[in-house]
């Protein structure tokens, strides 16, 4: 079996940690009946000196003819000298590619392991039971994306407004994909809303418990935002699979990431019908520590995890990566953002080898 992954490391840290992920993957392909073939592309800032823009058709051409892109990061110094010209395209590459391949389902898991239990924001009570959660958000739709949106008016009388809007079949499918997760997962779904205000949230609720009468085995929970919020810092562990619309899934997603102890340890997955999806680690490119050997690699490793799970089903494959990660982990070993004071960290390359030995 032969897979085509789009490579896009991105600026910064990204061409670093990449560079551990791709290790990970070429240790799967020995162990497994599979070939991948990885074709580079540049992305964000990384792209403008050849291409004086951030997402070059060329880039494109070569995620559309791959089976998955496997994205590392953008932003930093380079991309922000072009911001105000080309109106944040630094971050557009990104949503360009989201709108052209129509990633509407993003997966963000959430996991505090016990051996990092101390790295937690979370009262000590609370983090050494350690969580497993997973964010499934919608990330087409929304008020990110409803029209219109705009400014009118002029002087005290201005106003700004946008326009918060799903479709039945927006939810439906976000919807399916929740529940269909929890399935894999401990089989419980919070879908998080605001029902109480918001007529679109209403209708959200309305078409979510439509969806969850054809999965009687997934336990279904309505629950508000403001709630939501407040129960991950108390009480996380209730949580399994967390379905929330593009706003509430942006903001929560980044809550429960947080709780973990460090952006470095959290990948994600935007899917799209069918297997085609991008894999990318939640932190951004770290500009300040590019180049130093000390970024955490364990987010893009875990990435490329998902894209064998969600992509090629290849969840033993996916799994082997995952329990390489947590024993890693227990045995101690840390780069300099997850170590104790008075703990000597290991590089990041030394962190692949380490995942990679255990695989």
């Amino acid at each position: 079996m032969k897979k085509k992954i789009a490579v896009l490391p991105g600026d910064g840290i990204g061409t670093e940690v990449m560079e551990q992920a791709l290790k990970v993957l070429n240790k799967i392909q020995e162990q497994y009946n599979i070939e991948f073939e990885y074709n580079h592309a540049l992305v964000g800032g990384a792209a403008w000196a050849d291409y004086q823009c951030h997402l070059p058709k060329s880039t494109l051409k070569t995620c559309q003819e791959a089976d998955a892109i496997l994205f590392g990061s953008v932003g930093g110094p380079v991309a922000e000298q072009h911001i105000e010209k080309w109106k944040g395209v630094e971050v557009n590459s990104l949503l360009g590619l989201r709108k052209a391949f129509n990633l509407y389902a993003n997966l963000r898991p959430a996991k505090l392991y016990p051996s990092l239990a101390f790295a937690s924001s979370l009262r000590k009570d609370i983090s050494d039971k350690g969580f497993d959660l997973l964010v499934v958000r919608e990330l087409t739709g929304g008020i990110y994306f409803g029209q219109p949106k705009g400014r009118e008016g002029s002087g005290d009388e201005e106003y700004a407004f946008d326009t918060m809007k799903y479709s039945r079949m927006e939810v439906k499918r976000i919807a399916e994909v929740a529940f269909e997760a929890a399935r894999k997962r401990n089989k419980k779904v919070h879908s998080i809303d605001k029902a109480n205000v918001l007529t679109t949230m209403v209708f959200w609720r309305e078409v979510v418990e439509e969806v969850a009468k054809n999965y009687p085995d997934v336990k279904y929970i309505p629950m508000y935002v403001d709630n939501a919020a407040m129960q991950l810092t108390s009480n996380p562990q209730q949580f399994d699979v967390m379905l929330c619309g593009n706003m509430f899934g942006d903001i929560l997603s980044d809550e429960a990431g947080a709780l973990t102890g460090s952006l470095g340890m959290l990948p994600s997955a935007s899917l799209a019908e069918g297997s085609f999806g991008m894999y990318e680690p939640g932190g951004g490119s770290a500009p300040d520590i590019a180049g130093q050997n000390i970024a955490n690699p364990i987010a893009q490793i875990l990435s490329a995890a998902m894209m064998l799970k969600y992509s090629f089903n290849l969840t033993e494959a996916a799994e082997k990566i995952e329990k390489a990660v947590e024993k890693t982990l227990s045995d101690g070993f840390r780069t300099s953002d997850i170590c104790q004071k008075n703990s000597k960290p290991i590089s990041t390359i030394e962190m692949g080898a380490k995942i990679i030995e255990n695989l």
